[in-house]
């Protein structure tokens, strides 16, 4: 990025704008790129949680933050600069999903039951129309609630999941 800035102010010295401008459209590009990467790492990481999860059929307190951060996390990078539009909007989630859960049963094969499973097995172990739902349930409320009032939702949310009675 440093080079594009460099040659951002030589353009704009030497008034060439049309090349500035092409510039200031590369440098956008590369910082949506980045905040896509960064949600998508935060939903495998959710994923990996929820699939512990449901395999595992409990909820462990660091399970919860991890999948509460991470949901208030996407919130957040979602959300562009204006306040008022989406990286990623509400009805786009599917293709990032559909990744992310690929790469969530690899990383979750490791950890659930303690590498009990390699990531084929694992993959036949979950209900993978399940887990999507909940996670889908979970980002709709990025969308809904504020930032103030989205944890307690999420809180509401996970104790309806397996073992939540529990961690309440």
């Amino acid at each position: 990025m440093t080079q594009e800035l460099i040659e951002l102010r030589q353009y704009i010295e030497e008034g060439r704008y049309q090349d500035a401008l092409g510039i200031i459209d590369e440098l956008e590009e590369m910082s949506k790129k980045a905040i896509l990467e960064k949600i998508q790492s935060f939903l495998v990481r959710l994923l990996i949680h929820l699939i512990k999860n449901q395999v595992e059929q409990r909820l462990t307190n660091s399970w919860a933050v991890s999948i509460r951060d991470s949901i208030v996390k996407i919130q957040s990078l979602n959300l562009k600069d204006n306040k008022k539009s989406y990286y990623i909007k509400e009805q786009e989630w599917q293709d990032f999903l559909e990744e992310a859960l690929d790469d969530a049963i690899f990383a979750a094969s490791i950890e659930v039951f303690e590498g009990k499973y390699n990531p084929f097995q694992l993959r036949e172990k979950i209900n993978e129309e399940e887990i999507k739902n909940i996670t889908y349930d979970l980002l709709k409320m990025t969308y809904t609630y504020s930032k103030k009032t989205i944890r307690g939702e999420i809180n509401h949310q996970l104790s309806k999941l397996p073992g939540g009675d529990e961690w309440v």
